[in-house]
């Protein structure tokens, strides 16, 4: 009895694990509008090479120089990033604090400034910490907010 016991008990434990490991990267409730994306050029405040993706705050001017503070993730997650050839190091350091870059981001569809950072361009126009060469967006440079969720979309939910 007691064995059947233990053997129920661990399969549990083991089921609750495993679902808490899936509701940790899936389970936040924030979708982003990937088709939608726009552009905007931004200055890197801190860069995170983690799993399952790597994340990212930056800030941006709007067009009365107001700063945005906003908070991203990468799509891309750590091992493609390695086998595009951008290993921890190389990606932090093309990351650093400072950094001006130019995002094509997909707006989270709950609004606010966080978003899903699609491809990243270095000022030269050269594509960085990625492999997505072919995204394509509109540029939403120092319009205020970005490309956020208009309030129809949202009542339409």
């Amino acid at each position: 009895m007691q064995k059947k016991l233990a053997r129920v008990l661990g399969f549990g434990l083991g089921f609750v694990l495993i679902c808490s490991a899936v509701w940790a990267h899936h389970g936040s409730a924030i979708s982003y509008d990937t088709q939608h994306l726009w552009t905007t050029w931004a200055t890197v405040t801190e860069f995170n090479y983690l799993n399952p993706h790597p994340s990212m705050n930056f800030d941006r001017l709007d067009n009365k120089g107001n700063v945005e503070h906003w908070v991203s993730e990468l799509l891309t997650n750590p091992s493609a990033l390695a086998r595009a050839g951008w290993t921890k190091s190389r990606s932090v350091e093309a990351l650093k604090p400072g950094t001006r870059v130019k995002l094509y981001i997909g707006t989270s569809r709950v609004g606010g400034f966080s978003g899903i950072v699609m491809k990243i361009e270095n000022e030269k126009g050269e594509n960085i910490v990625g492999e997505r060469g072919d995204v394509t967006a509109v540029d939403k440079d120092g319009v205020p907010g970005g490309l956020q969720p208009s309030k129809a979309e949202d009542s339409s939910k």
